[in-house]
């Protein structure tokens, strides 16, 4: 289910997320099939770009050293966009799968 949130491209993986910002911790909480979106609560609040800046922080984490990652969608929105690149989709996605609940 959660590689429906998933699309690669020639510019690298793209990742549909709904953000909630202020939560008590960074961590991706789930998937919303509804939305076809990996759901992730972060620590940051919503505020001069900060949840945007630990939301990048997370799946930059996810794609390990190689990979890089920025929000290309939405970024004043909950619902956003992040592409990672330089990590293979199917790498993003078990790290996605591994990190979920």
């Amino acid at each position: 289910m959660v590689a429906a949130a998933l699309r690669e491209t020639p510019e690298g993986v793209l990742i549909d997320v709904d953000v909630r910002p202020g939560a008590a911790e960074t961590r991706i909480t789930g998937y919303n099939a509804w939305r076809h979106s990996v759901t992730v609560d972060v620590a940051a609040p919503p505020e001069k770009g900060a949840a945007n800046r630990t939301l990048v922080a997370l799946f930059r984490n996810l794609g390990g050293a190689a990979g890089t990652a920025e929000v290309v969608r939405g970024a004043t929105s909950r619902r956003k966009t992040v592409r990672v690149r330089g990590v293979p989709v199917a790498s993003v996605l078990a790290a996605i799968e591994r990190a979920m609940p």
